[in-house]
Order: C-alpha cells, then structure tokens, then sequence
C-alpha cells in the first residue's frame, strides 16, 4: 500500500472526503438554512439565492483542474447559435474525470435534494441523473448566452423543470471580463440582478416562464480564459397551477 506522503493531492483530498463521509458537508448547508429560506422566498425579481464557499476547496481545485480543454470537440457539444455563441456543454457523465462525476452525483443524492426542498420550499424535487441541458459549461472568449426562460419539461420523461443550479469554477475572474449572470424581470425592463462567476459560488433559482436569464454581453476574458460552470436542474412531478402552460423549448428574448 502507497504511504500516505506518496499520494497524489487528488487521492488525498479523495480520502480526506471519505474520511467525511460524503462530498457535501451537512453541517455547512444547514448552518444558514433558516435565513437562506427567508432571503430566497423574498428575493427579486424571482425567488433565488447566491452562496459563497458552501463546497471544499481543494476539491472545486481539483474539479477545475480536470476541466475538460475548450478545444476538445470529443468531449463537447458545441454551440454556435445567435443566442448560445461560443458556449461548449456536456452531460455525459462517463466522459466526465473521477472527482467531477461523484461530485455531480452528490449533488443529486436524496440528502441535497432535502437540503434543496427546504431552501425552495418546492416539494417532491427529482434529480435528472441524465444532465439533460446540464452537467458541464463552458464558454469561450466572444461567447455569450441570450437571455431566456429555460425549457419547462423534461425531454424525456416530461417532467416539470423547477429549478437550476449553478456553480462557478472561474479562479481570478475579472468583473471587466463581463459574464455575470442578469436576472431579469418578468416584464423584460432589464437586470435586477448581475451576478459574477466567481470560484465556489452557487446560484440556485427558481424555473418558470418568467425566470428570465442569461450573459447577454459577448465575454471580454482574454484568449486563455474560459468561463466554467457546473449547472445541475431539478424536477418535480407536476407544478403550482397558476404556473402551468404548454410545454416549450429555451424561449429566448429580444432585448
């Protein structure tokens, strides 16, 4: 067996968390659980939230390390649309490394789907363990997504979509560089939200017609940067009434 100094960072962080127990610590998500509640039910222009370092460092490092290259076309779907220009995205966990997966798993496991119900207060969340839309983001300098209201049934299985979440891998960004998440209002008058994407920085919202989003600005990063995120979307088998309509693709907007 290896001595412990003989390990690579990777496999001491790896056995450090099944030391813990589990990649997501408990403790954390439920320290701030009842103010969180409070700030995202209140929050405008739709109920969301964006939270700091809720994830273990070393181990968001070691996923950014193992960020797929921007230039890998096998790793990647590519789009290069209007509205999606430069932006690469993959859901497909078996070409996912060790760490990004499980990580991903963690975050639809039955403990955080709690964790996310009680945040939300959308109950009978379900996770989709296929990514469909989600997984791995990455976009290039130049690239930009409209802004837009996501698609509001699962492909598949036709469930309802009731939230997303995101979270940052982007170490030294510049607010300069542009790429801030806009929150817009339902009536479309402009963002009432911008939020950065910096390194370990979770964004969690609530998904209908209204929910209107996107980095409309074209990015400003220099040639070597790109913008990463992990997006993770969660379902529910049915929604509020006054929230149902035909189901629909990503509505993007003119303005």
């Amino acid at each position: 067996m290896k001595r412990l100094s003989l390990l690579t960072a990777q496999q001491r962080c790896l056995l450090r968390i099944a030391a813990s127990g589990s990649f997501i610590s408990q403790g954390k998500l439920n320290a701030g659980l009842p103010e969180w509640q409070k700030q995202y039910q209140q929050a405008q222009p739709f109920p969301h939230i964006c939270l700091d370092n809720i994830f273990d460092p070393e181990l968001l490092q070691h996923i950014d390390a193992d960020f797929p290259d921007a230039d890998n076309q096998h790793d990647w779907d590519t789009y290069r649309k209007e509205n999606e220009w430069l932006k690469n995205a993959t859901g497909r966990d078996f070409q996912m490394p060790f760490l990004t997966r499980h990580f991903l798993y963690a975050l639809s496991s039955r403990s955080f789907l709690i964790w996310l119900e009680k945040l939300t207060g959308i109950k009978s969340l379900i996770p989709d363990t296929e990514f469909i839309g989600g997984g791995l983001h990455a976009t290039l300098p130049g690239g930009k997504l409209g802004i837009h209201a996501d698609f509001n049934k699962h492909q598949r299985n036709g469930l309802d979509r009731r939230l997303n979440l995101l979270l940052y891998l982007n170490n030294d960004w510049q607010e300069s560089w542009g790429g801030a998440l806009e929150l817009w209002d339902k009536e479309l008058t402009g963002c009432k939200q911008k939020i950065f994407p910096l390194f370990n920085r979770m964004v969690i919202f609530s998904t209908t017609d209204y929910s209107f989003h996107g980095h409309p600005q074209p990015l400003q990063c220099p040639d070597n940067v790109i913008r990463k995120s992990i997006a993770l979307y969660y379902y529910t088998n049915g929604r509020p009434k006054e929230e149902v309509s035909a189901s629909h693709l990503t509505n993007y907007q003119k303005v």
